[in-house]
């Protein structure tokens, strides 16, 4: 009997893995790792991209009233008028949330951290503007789909070209970072939100 279980001919779209000592002793198996699609790291790239500059730019808007924002008063208004209290401490909070969320995914720095802010951010704008219906301005799909890809990122990680690449915990994404970043995400966005009137 062979000591290879499986021949390619039975499983021709399967590649072994390059560390498992098995598979490699199989004549004819390849062993090197499956090869990324080409595209895949600068579409991660663009997402970032677009996500982290929309972010960073409402951001900017709350924080410095770039961009015909209100600053962080204007900002701290609209809080208090919808149902926030220390409306001010909130804008705060969400200006830089939102600009230094939005600057991190553009590096690709921190991502799992920098798209749950994303997400928990835009959490709670999907509350406030909830009953508004679906379709923009007034209703819920602009913000539905920045959270959907903010979510999108925590999970993929931001590819290779990002700078969590210089930091050893995060050079190879696990899913497990994603999915624990956007917990943290959701229980903050549900914290905030009970505090709203």
């Amino acid at each position: 009997m062979s000591a290879c279980p499986h021949t390619m001919r039975e499983y021709p779209s399967m590649t072994a893995p390059s560390t498992s000592p098995t598979l490699s002793a199989c004549p004819g198996r390849s062993t090197a790792p499956a090869l990324r699609p080409a595209g895949l790291d600068a579409g991660l790239l663009l997402l970032r991209i677009a996500v982290g500059a929309i972010m960073a730019a409402h951001g900017a808007q709350k924080l410095f009233g770039w961009f015909g924002g209100g600053g962080i008063d204007g900002t701290a208004q609209f809080f208090t008028s919808v149902g926030y209290p220390a409306g001010e401490t909130m804008a705060t909070v969400a200006a830089l949330t939102e600009t230094f969320g939005g600057l991190a995914l553009i590096l690709g720095l921190l991502t799992p951290l920098a798209a749950a802010a994303v997400t928990g951010t835009m959490l709670n704008a999907l509350a406030v503007k909830w009953d508004g219906g679906f379709f923009a301005p007034e209703g819920v799909e602009y913000e539905l789909l920045l959270v959907a890809a903010a979510a999108a990122l925590a999970l993929t990680g931001p590819g290779r070209l990002a700078a969590d690449r210089a930091l050893p915990p995060l050079r190879e994404h696990r899913t497990t970072h994603g999915v624990g970043a956007l917990a943290l995400a959701v229980v903050t966005a549900g914290v905030v939100l009970l505090l709203r009137a």
